[in-house]
């Protein structure tokens, strides 16, 4: 039984891990490439996939021009942005839905001239929404009947599925939570692909009348082809439908792509959208760091995937919250760990810094070195707790405990994440009171 959400969610809902109380947090914010809609639309299209006429435009009196060029006064402007619930969202100058409908080229300039410059605030943006650079605008098809269709990557099996559903048009976890038996989930072996008796019998589950069964059918294996060829890790359509003059057009997209196959996929991921994703998790990426900001206050600098994870998980057992993952991967160098507190200290919320590397590639000493060397340049006052295991930790210890600055050599994981959370406490007591606050081992 999956667990779906629309969008982002749907694929990382599929791959969330168990075990770590920190993993399925983190497992929502996967670093997987996101496209806007129009881009998506132009890409199912390439495949043969129906989707409804539309241009994207980037300022009002574009928008302008391109209803005129649809010939058409029935039809619906969206606003662009990477983000569920657009509809049922809001802009920040007070304009209520970022999906409305439109019946001539002077209210696609004025609802494009309130969407472009504005930032859309929806139940996954948070309050602090996100910025519209353009509009799609599209005719208008009226549905006879909507499907949810989805092609994800399934890792408990291996393999690609296929999860639809005859509810389309609906926040399709709601779908699975209340009515479980409308979830048609099939796998499907990488070897054989998608059939034609697969893909019609996907059809005729669903519901399509007999008329469009046949297009229906290719319109899933034109799915599944271009998820498969561009790398992606889901396609997701809500709603496929089957409009009232009997044709199959995906009406929504949402698209997502492995970032592992960014070398093989260079067009799709030149169409990124930094603007739409968070500012320090991009600069993160720029020097080669993999960041993830959280909502607690005692940020985590860490080499390895698995030692942040736990690194985390000790914070939490000791009752304090992590305000990052920061994994600076195995070269922890002097410039990584500069970018690293860069990140970590621009978040005012961060009260103590927990520093747990193994020294294996680089030593030990080496990274106390560039450790005291950064606090130094920084002028960091903010108390910092250093756990540094393997080549040369002898000496790290001795560097950092004649440094004179606010930075506490602990060999033992326990302890360490037990003072991180106790300096946590005192600095954010001390910032209540605007008081100062001198620290030793012993607080």
């Amino acid at each position: 039984m999956f667990k779906l959400a629309r969008g982002r969610p749907v694929a990382a809902a599929l791959r969330a891990a168990t075990g770590s109380p920190m993993q399925s947090r983190l497992a929502q914010q996967q670093r997987n490439l996101s496209i806007h809609e129009y881009l998506s639309a132009n890409l199912l299209k390439s495949y043969g996939v129906g989707v409804p006429k539309g241009e994207v435009a980037r300022s009002a009196e574009e928008a302008e021009k391109v209803a005129k060029s649809l010939g058409n006064d029935d039809m619906v402007i969206k606003a662009q942005v990477l983000a569920g619930g657009r509809g049922k969202g809001h802009f920040d100058n007070g304009l209520k839905g970022g999906v409305r409908v439109i019946y001539s080229p002077t209210e696609a300039r004025m609802f494009a001239g309130q969407m472009i410059g504005q930032k859309l605030i929806t139940k996954q943006t948070g309050a602090a929404g996100r910025l519209c650079n353009s509009v799609f605008i599209v005719e208008r098809k009226f549905a006879r009947r909507e499907f949810y269709l989805a092609v994800l990557m399934d890792r408990q099996s291996q393999a690609p599925v296929i999860v639809a559903s005859s509810q389309g048009g609906m926040d399709i976890e709601a779908v699975a939570k209340e009515n479980p038996e409308a979830i048609i989930t099939t796998a499907i072996d990488i070897n054989v692909g998608v059939t034609d008796a697969i893909a019609t019998k996907i059809a005729n589950e669903l519901g399509f009348s007999e008329q469009c069964v046949d297009d229906a059918r290719k319109t899933i294996q034109s799915l599944y082809k271009a998820f498969m060829e561009t790398d992606a890790t889901q396609i997701e359509i809500n709603p496929l439908s089957e409009t009232s003059d009997h044709q199959v057009l995906a009406m929504d997209a949402k698209l997502g792509f492995d970032e592992n196959a960014e070398f093989r996929q260079k067009e799709i991921f030149s169409w990124r959208d930094t603007t739409q994703e968070d500012a320090d998790e991009v600069k993160a990426a720029e020097h080669g760091l993999n960041f993830i900001k959280l909502d607690g206050d005692i940020g985590c600098l860490v080499n390895g995937a698995g030692l942040a994870m736990a690194t985390m998980d000790i914070i939490k057992l000791n009752g304090g919250s992590p305000a990052n993952f920061l994994d600076v991967g195995g070269g922890a160098t002097p410039a990584a760990i500069k970018s690293a507190f860069e990140l970590i200290t621009s978040d005012p919320k961060v009260s103590a810094i927990f520093v747990n590397i193994f020294g294996g590639i680089v030593r030990c000493d080496a990274i106390a070195q560039g450790l005291i060397n950064v606090v130094q340049e920084m002028g960091l006052r903010t108390p910092i707790v250093a756990r540094l295991q393997g080549t040369n930790m002898e000496q790290a210890h001795k560097l950092i405990n004649e440094s004179g600055l606010k930075i506490f050599s602990i060999e033992d994981l326990q302890n360490a994440a037990e003072k991180s959370v106790q300096f946590s406490k005192v600095v954010k007591m001390a910032r209540e009171i605007d008081v100062g606050v001198e620290f030793t081992l012993g607080i």
